[in-house]
C-alpha cells in the first residue's frame, strides 16, 4: 500500500500546509507548472517524488524532470503529464499514447480545475488536483492524497488549501 499526495501548478508558491497534508503520504506527485527550484526541494525533505514540468517551467526545471512520465506503483498503471486536456478531449500531445496503451490512471495539471472522472471509453481514471499555488484564475488552491494498493485506487480526498488570494 502506498499513500499518495498529488499537486500541480504551484507557480513557485510554497505552502506550510503541504507538510501539515503530506507528511503521511508514501511519495508525493507534482502533475507540473513548479515555477521554482525551491518547490520540489522543499516537497522532498516531506516524502520522496515524482515530477513532470509544466510549460511555465524554466531549463532548470526541465533538466531536472520529464515532460512525461509513466510508471507502475502497487500494480496500478499511471501516465502523468502536465498538459492533457480532459476526458474525451484529451491533448494532441498526449492523445496517442492514451489510445495506445490506456493507463489505469491519468494524471495532469494545467486547468487549474480540480476534477476527477472515469473516462469510461478508455477504463481510465483522470485525475486533475486544480492549482495549489496563488497565481491563475480558480479561486480555491487545492492538492489531493489517495491511496493505491492492489491495483486499486482508495480513499481519494480533495484538500481545500484556501483562498487564492
Amino acid at each position: 500500500m502506498k499513500r499518495i499526495g498529488l499537486i500541480s501548478d504551484t507557480h513557485g508558491h510554497i505552502d506550510e500546509k503541504y507538510q501539515k497534508y503530506f507528511e503521511s503520504c508514501d511519495e508525493i506527485w507534482h502533475a507540473g507548472d513548479i515555477g521554482d527550484i525551491e518547490v520540489t526541494d522543499y516537497l522532498a525533505k516531506i516524502a520522496p517524488l515524482r515530477v513532470v514540468y509544466g510549460n511555465i517551467d524554466n531549463h532548470i526545471l526541465r533538466a531536472e524532470f520529464p515532460l512525461n512520465q509513466r510508471f507502475v506503483l502497487e500494480g496500478v498503471d499511471v501516465l502523468m503529464t502536465h498538459i492533457g486536456g480532459k476526458p474525451y478531449a484529451y491533448t494532441a500531445n498526449i492523445r496517442d499514447e492514451l489510445k495506445r496503451r490506456p493507463p489505469k490512471v491519468f494524471v495532469c495539471g494545467h486547468s487549474h480545475i480540480c476534477k476527477v472522472q472515469m473516462d469510461k471509453r478508455l477504463n481510465t481514471l483522470y485525475v486533475n488536483p486544480g492549482a495549489a499555488g496563488v497565481k491563475g484564475f480558480h479561486d480555491v488552491r487545492t492538492i489531493m492524497r489517495f491511496t493505491l494498493e492492489k491495483g486499486m485506487i482508495n480513499d481519494m480526498e480533495v484538500i481545500e488549501l484556501g483562498k487564492r488570494a
